[in-house]
C-alpha cells in the first residue's frame, strides 16, 4: 500500500501508478532506442549530416520520455475533499469536482468505454481502476464520461474513495455499465 493514504493534504490521499505503468514504458523506450539506431544507421549511409540532426531529434525525444515516465512517481491519482485529481505523469492531468463522480464501474468492457468517451492514465496498460461521471466532464472539444487508470493499489483506492466521497448513498457508489 506504498503510495495510499499519502496525499498533500491531511484530508486526502494519493495512490500511485509508476509500478503498473512504468514497466511497459520502460519497455518502449527500449524499442525505441533500437530502433531509431536501425534507422539512424541508414540514414548515415545516405547522408552523414541527416543522421546527426536526427540523432539530436531522437535523443531529445528520449530524454523528454525518460522525464515523462519519471514523472509518475511525483504525480499520483488523489482523492480530496474537492474531488479527484486524476494525472498521466506530467502530460496531463483531469481534476474532476464531486458533484460530477458518480463512483467506481465494476462492469465494463474496453471498447464500450471507449466508444462512451474515456480519459485512460493508464496508457499502454490495461486499467484495474474505472470511474464514472455524471455529468460528464469536457476536456477541449471531448466528452469524457469514464476515468480509467492503472493503479499499484485498487483495493486502498476503493476503501479511501468509499471514505472521501461525498455520497448520501453508500451503495451508490458502485456504478455499472448498464445501470
Amino acid at each position: 500500500m506504498d503510495g495510499a493514504g499519502q496525499g498533500e493534504s491531511p484530508a486526502g490521499a494519493a495512490f500511485s501508478y509508476h509500478r503498473a505503468v512504468a514497466p511497459m514504458l520502460w519497455i518502449l523506450l527500449g524499442l525505441m532506442v533500437v530502433e531509431t539506431s536501425v534507422v539512424h544507421l541508414l540514414v548515415a549511409l545516405w547522408s552523414p549530416r541527416a543522421a546527426v540532426i536526427l540523432s539530436l531529434l531522437s535523443l531529445a525525444m528520449i530524454a523528454w520520455f525518460i522525464l515523462f515516465i519519471r514523472s509518475f512517481r511525483d504525480h499520483p491519482v488523489r482523492i480530496g475533499p474537492d474531488g479527484l485529481v486524476w494525472p498521466v505523469g506530467t502530460l496531463r492531468s483531469l481534476s474532476i469536482p464531486w458533484p460530477q463522480v458518480a463512483g467506481p464501474c465494476d462492469d465494463w468492457t474496453l471498447a464500450d468505454l471507449k466508444a462512451a468517451g474515456l480519459f485512460n492514465g493508464a496508457l499502454v496498460a490495461h486499467p484495474n481502476m474505472v470511474i464514472a461521471l455524471d455529468p460528464p466532464a469536457k476536456s477541449g472539444r471531448r466528452t469524457i464520461r469514464y476515468l480509467a487508470h492503472r493503479l499499484d493499489d485498487p483495493a486502498a483506492f476503493i476503501a479511501a474513495f468509499g471514505l472521501l466521497h461525498p455520497h448520501p448513498d453508500p451503495f451508490a457508489s458502485s456504478v455499472s455499465r448498464s445501470g
